[in-house]
């Protein structure tokens, strides 16, 4: 599985919603309070690009020398049409400068303290780790991939019920099964029907590296499916 540490790393560099929160600016028009670009520097800072009128902006601006507080909260959302949708939260504190690289409404947040609570579960993350992590690697496509996946594969996935032991015969009708997250590791889905929902996680073999090894990583996942709910060969 992702360490604590890639996760928070890919929500923070993913497509994620993001809100920089600064104390005694409660009132700021939340808007101008979301960051447009989040990237991560070589030491584990978070370079925010917010719009030029941002409060945020002026704020960090006047600070000069001294600390100004902040925290870049994240909200993370299944792409796909599901119940509960929101799949992860994270948190990264610390301190707020401007980024003087010649390009306007550029802040750098000096990562103090982070957290992270998703699907894996809740987990503090040490700024070092932070530093050392990677984002995965799909992380940009994911969203594209569980979309082909829910549109074009949905026999394929209702199929993957049969592979969980002991549940195999409370799954969701035809067409309950929605892939919710992908990742280097494996494939997450939820069942539902009849008010009964729940998550399987389908891991890998071996982390995949690339879109070559996921297709082919997905078509054997998908035939142990296929011949675990008895489906004839050549059939989705």
């Amino acid at each position: 599985m992702p360490t604590a540490a890639e996760r928070l790393r890919t929500l923070v560099e993913g497509n994620s919603s993001a809100l920089l929160v600064i104390p005694g600016l409660d009132g700021a028009d939340p808007l101008d309070m979301v960051p447009s670009e989040r990237t991560v520097t070589e030491e584990g800072d978070v370079v925010l690009c917010l719009p030029p009128n941002s409060p945020a902006v002026r704020a960090a601006t006047h600070a000069e020398a001294d600390e100004l507080s902040a925290v870049l909260e994240i909200t993370d959302v299944a792409p796909v049409a599901v119940a509960h949708r929101v799949r992860a939260r994270a948190w990264v504190a610390g301190w707020l400068t401007p980024l003087r690289d010649g390009r306007p409404a550029r802040l750098r947040l000096e990562v103090g303290e982070a957290a992270v609570e998703d699907l894996w579960g809740a987990d503090p993350v040490e700024p070092d780790e932070f530093a050392a992590a990677l984002p995965d690697p799909f992380a940009a496509q994911e969203a594209e991939l569980l979309q082909h996946l829910a549109a074009a594969h949905g026999g394929q996935l209702d199929w993957l019920c049969a592979l969980v032991s002991g549940r195999d015969g409370r799954c969701a009708a035809p067409g309950g099964a929605v892939p919710v997250a992908l990742d280097r590791f494996g494939l997450r889905v939820r069942f539902g029907g009849d008010g009964h929902v729940f998550d399987a996680r389908f891991d890998f073999p071996t982390p995949v590296a690339d879109h070559g090894e996921l297709r082919r990583t997905m078509h054997a996942l998908f035939d142990s499916a296929r011949d675990a709910a008895g489906q004839p060969r050549g059939e989705e």
